[in-house]
């Protein structure tokens, strides 16, 4: 049977077979058979990249086989497994951040991935931030044991506090934009938080490994006290115990560009 709630989002938004093929990363016959067969289910980035090409939610675009996988136990809140941060398509990331109206949080210890996925990052948080919406960076202390011990366990060129003054640089941009805050932090080392307003990127991190090698979970909020305000707690206390980056000497040191 043909998928007609795919069929309709692509006539609404004036998107041919060839464009969504190209937005989605396959080939325009795996977009037809998208749209001949409404069982047949693209993965799970697909389905992300087909909906925000289109401008609509997964969920209308697959309703009977979002229905059929329906979770009702405590892990309904867990949208996407990744093994690994860096197969997360950009395309989430981008929805996520395009899409948040209240509060976006960076709580990486570094997020220095965030500055080359997204060159223009800064310039789209200062517009966000000038909508309404409160943004927190929590980075750690390029200065601190944590951040030295850290680096002699990853033993990798480009250092944990290189990385972390690369964000210091990054995010002086929006020192001055009313919404904007950055604080200091070194409790989050083993695992980042980022959230966008309901809905969440959660990485911990393995062992010897960097960020993008370690797994991430796609959360988004359906209940109280469930795995989404747990790690929105986790979030909120490590921010509160947190130093205000641009309250204290920034830290000097080389930095390293592309």
């Amino acid at each position: 049977m043909a998928n007609v709630p795919l069929r309709s989002a692509m006539l609404n938004a004036q998107v041919t077979n060839q464009n969504l093929a190209d937005r989605c990363g396959v080939d325009v016959k795996t977009v037809e058979r998208w749209l001949q067969d409404e069982t047949r289910v693209p993965h799970m980035r697909h389905q992300w990249a087909a909906a925000e090409a289109l401008g609509v939610e997964t969920a209308m675009l697959w309703p009977d086989a979002i229905r059929n996988t329906v979770k009702t136990g405590p892990d309904k809140e867990v949208l996407t497994v990744y093994p690994y941060r860096s197969a997360c398509p950009k395309s989430i990331w981008r929805n996520l951040i395009n899409t948040a109206r209240n509060e976006i949080v960076f709580a990486g210890y570094t997020n220095y991935f965030l500055w080359l996925e997204h060159p223009n990052l800064a310039k789209v948080l200062k517009r966000k931030a000038q909508q309404g919406c409160k943004i927190r960076f929590l980075v750690g202390d390029p200065e601190d044991d944590v951040t030295r011990r850290r680096e002699e366990v990853e033993n990798v060129p480009l250092t944990v506090s290189t990385r972390i003054r690369i964000t210091l640089s990054e995010i002086e941009q929006l020192r001055d934009v009313p919404g904007v805050e950055a604080r200091y932090g070194d409790e989050h080392i083993a695992m980042s938080v980022f959230r966008f307003d309901s809905e969440m990127l959660v990485t911990p991190h393995l062992a010897r490994l960097v960020g993008h090698d370690s797994p991430m979970l796609h959360l988004r909020r359906f209940q109280d006290d469930g795995l989404f305000d747990r790690f929105a707690y986790h979030a909120a206390e490590l921010w509160s115990s947190g130093r205000d980056v641009w309250q204290q000497p920034q830290p000097t040191g080389q930095i390293l560009r592309d």
